[in-house]
Formats: C-alpha cells, sequence, structure tokens
C-alpha cells in the first residue's frame, strides 16, 4: 500500500517563498556549525541544563500507516530570478547612492574653503544671491532708460574759413592827411580887395592833419582766412538713432527670464510687461 505524498499548504509555499527572497535568509541559521576558523566553545550550556526523562515508546496500533521516512538528502529549493536581481539592484542602487553623497560632501568642502579664503561670509552671499536675483529687472530698467535717453551738449567749433571776394565801395567820407601833400601845376583863383587871380598854375602844399572830404567808389578785392569759434548746443533723441533697435532688442532678450522672476513686472509708464 502506497502513500500518497502530502500535499504544501498554498500559504506555507507562499512564506517559504518570501523567506528565499529576503537577504536574511542568507545568514547562517542557529543549527548550522560554526566556522572551521571559530573555536568552539569547551562547555556547552545546553548541556548543562536538566534533560527530559525518557519517555517508553508507545506501541502504535497496526493498522495505522507508517509515515515515510525524510529524505536524507532533501532537494534544494528553487531560486526565481528575483531572488538573484534583488540583491544586486539594492547593493547598485546603495553604491551610486554613497557615490552621490560623498561627492556631494567633498564639493561643499572645497567650496566652503574657496570661500574661507576669499574672505567671504555667509551673509555677503546671500546679499550677492539677492544682487543676481534682482539683476534682470536693474537691466530691464537701465535698457528702457537708455532708449528713452537723449544726449544734450554743448559743440565747441574751432576752425578757420576761407573768404575770398570783391568788396565794392561807393561812398563819402572824410580823410585825415597823415603828412604834408604838395599839389603842382593847381589853378588858383584869388579875390582880395587888392589883388585878383583867376586859374593860375601854381604849387599849393596841404599840411599834415588836413581833413579832406571825398567819395570813395571802387572795388576792394578781399582773399583771407576768417577764424571762427563757436558753441553749439545739441539735442539728439537716441529713439531717433540707429541704437533704438539694439536697446529694444536688449529688452526683449531679458523680458522672458524677468517674468519668470516677476509676473507683476512693469515698465517705466507702469504698464505690465509679461503676457
Amino acid at each position: 500500500m502506497t502513500i500518497p505524498p502530502i500535499k504544501e499548504d498554498p500559504v506555507t509555499r507562499f512564506r517559504k517563498l518570501l523567506a528565499s527572497l529576503s537577504p536574511v535568509s542568507r545568514l547562517p541559521k542557529k543549527n548550522e556549525e560554526p566556522p572551521a576558523f571559530m573555536p568552539k566553545q569547551e562547555n556547552n550550556k545546553m548541556e548543562s541544563l536538566p534533560k527530559k526523562k525518557d519517555v517508553p515508546p508507545q506501541k502504535l496500533p497496526a493498522n495505522l500507516p507508517r509515515a515515510s521516512k525524510p529524505d536524507p538528502q532533501p532537494a534544494p529549493v528553487s531560486t526565481s530570478r528575483g531572488s538573484i536581481f534583488g540583491p544586486r539592484f539594492w547593493t547598485t542602487a546603495s553604491i551610486l547612492s554613497l557615490t552621490g553623497n560623498v561627492i556631494l560632501a567633498i564639493a561643499l568642502v572645497v567650496l566652503m574653503i574657496g570661500v574661507s579664503r576669499m574672505g567671504m561670509s555667509v551673509s555677503y552671499l546671500m546679499g550677492l544671491g539677492n544682487q543676481l536675483l534682482g539683476l534682470p529687472g536693474g537691466l530691464y530698467a537701465n535698457f528702457e532708460k537708455m532708449d528713452r535717453a537723449s544726449i544734450q551738449t554743448n559743440v565747441e567749433v574751432n576752425t578757420t574759413i576761407p573768404v575770398k571776394f570783391d568788396l565794392q565801395l561807393n561812398q563819402q567820407t572824410n580823410v585825415v592827411l597823415s603828412q604834408d601833400v604838395t599839389i603842382t601845376n593847381a589853378l588858383v583863383t584869388v579875390n582880395t580887395g587888392g589883388l585878383n587871380i583867376s586859374r593860375a598854375n601854381t604849387t599849393i602844399v596841404l599840411p599834415q592833419g588836413t581833413t579832406l572830404p571825398v567819395v570813395l567808389n571802387l572795388s576792394v578785392p578781399v582773399d583771407t582766412q576768417v577764424p571762427v569759434t563757436l558753441n553749439v548746443p545739441v539735442n539728439i533723441p537716441l529713439s531717433g538713432t540707429e541704437l533704438h533697435d539694439p536697446f529694444v532688442g536688449l529688452q526683449e532678450v531679458i523680458r522672458p527670464l524677468y517674468c519668470a522672476l516677476n509676473k507683476q513686472a512693469v515698465n517705466l509708464d507702469g504698464q505690465p510687461i509679461c503676457p
């Protein structure tokens, strides 16, 4: 008479599968022998405990089937792919995490050493961070001011202008003699009480300083260099020059970053610049 094999409970089989997947199952069990390099204890404490009295075996009924003897060499429990992949995955993840933490710690130490060598404090670094956050807004506002600005100055002109023309003169003026002037063969008429001379040729001497009325009617050529010194006021709005397009382009470049940091950003007129 053959005894059918006893089927294992599904719950028991599931527990065995979970135990095989757990890394704890790889630890040495209590009933396993200690390694060869570990010395055995001289006195086993279990032997000092009182032993249970031997109980004589009871006779079983003859009609009961005898239990099959356990196999001295039980088949090893088959391990699934998960039992091999799981420990490797967690080991790799642990190594990567540890490596990342070590790299971050080294970078932090190097950063702190560099900051201490440069003599910068934490408060200074915090203030520098706030300034960097406000940099896009300052750039946008200054580009807008530059586009609306104008060049106002005085241009000083120092030069010489060539002058060349004919000057027409036709006017009456008085001429003062700078020295004595002798007039020869002058017709002179003299009428006095005892002497009458009519249109007689004579020589007349006009003394220095004599004023003579004359009429000037002549053309005077002029050819010279005239020095010129001027202060010319200049007012040039930059929005009307070729610099207008570069300033507007710089504003458009800064606008996305400025709007990302401040959604309520406005221009100099108080108009919102973010869509």
